[in-house]
């Protein structure tokens, strides 16, 4: 004859007293069908935390099997949308009356986008790592998003002083001669008369920002062409030699320090109408061991921190 299982959470005693800020889960595998302004639904493949907080000092834990089947049914029968993530905080508190009273829900994934080369016509697929993250407190739900973007940065100072070399080789060569221009051409296009490059380097722009409340919808793909449009440079997907030929102009017409970088999209972020933001540049140095580094933020009242 079968007994009526035993639930510890329910009826054992806590061990020792006390509220705790988040119980839940983490890295918790979950495909799910991911709705954004602009593209077709997709399907995604993310790692997950749930958690709730534990306002009842003498509770022994929360229930996480709760937790995950509500995400297991966000994976399986609903598409990723404020409205449904809405939902599933709701049943977090919900499920959990009289010991929680916030719940968060985070997915890490990639997200894929179609790319167009710069010329050719060309096109190629591109993963964006995008970090979604949705509470709930007070019945109040937040959505904050956060998106990398990976693009190249020539360093002005590296620019500057290879010109000076170009200029010191060209007075070298022609100091005694009168110079036709077909003479002048024809030394440009030789490595002698590009004697000097500027380094450049893979740069990395984070992004985080928060949402209002009441959307309908979420946007990245807005976010992430405004990003890489601000800065010129982002990394391409598919490229033929008219597509590299634009992207080494595009890099030397965009000379930029990481300082330069961050003024430009906290500039950009200032225009648009999310509540506050974060961002960090990392430029990955050619030239050092160490990497650049530049971060902004909004600066509200009670908002992100540098």
């Amino acid at each position: 004859m079968q007994t009526n299982m035993p639930d510890i959470a329910n009826t054992a005693p806590a061990l020792q007293t006390g509220t705790l800020d988040w119980v839940g889960m983490g890295e918790i595998e979950l495909p799910f069908i991911f709705e954004s302004h602009g593209i077709t639904p997709v399907t995604v493949n993310a790692k997950a935390r749930a958690f709730v907080n534990l306002h009842k000092e003498d509770a022994k834990g929360i229930h996480m099997s709760r937790l995950f089947l509500a995400l297991d049914t966000l994976s399986t029968e609903q598409q990723v949308n404020p409205q449904t993530l809405a939902q599933a905080l709701d049943f977090f508190i919900s499920s959990h009356e009289g010991l929680s009273d916030k719940a968060l829900i985070e997915f890490k994934f990639e997200l894929p986008l179609r790319r167009k080369s710069l010329l050719s016509g060309k096109a190629g697929w591109k993963s964006y790592p995008v970090i979604l993250t949705s509470t709930i407190e007070q019945g109040v739900i937040n959505y904050e998003l956060s998106v990398d973007v990976t693009y190249s940065s020539t360093c002005p100072c590296s620019a500057a002083l290879a010109r000076q070399l170009i200029q010191n080789a060209f007075a070298e060569k022609f100091s005694q001669e009168t110079l036709s221009q077909k003479e002048a051409l024809e030394w440009l296009g030789t490595t002698q008369g590009i004697v000097a490059t500027p380094h450049s380097q893979r740069s990395i722009a984070n992004v985080k920002v928060k949402l209002d409340s009441n959307i309908t919808q979420f946007d990245v793909v807005n976010l992430i062409n405004t990003i890489e449009d601000e800065l010129k440079t982002p990394v391409q997907a598919a490229v033929k030699r008219e597509d590299e030929q634009e992207f080494a102009r595009l890099n030397g017409q965009n000379l930029m320090f990481c300082e330069d970088a961050a003024r430009k999209i906290k500039a950009l972020l200032e225009t648009q109408q999310y509540c506050d933001y974060w961002l960090q540049i990392n430029h990955y140095e050619s030239l050092h061991a160490h990497d650049a580094i530049a971060i902004a933020v909004k600066g509200v009242a009670g908002g992100y921190r540098a």
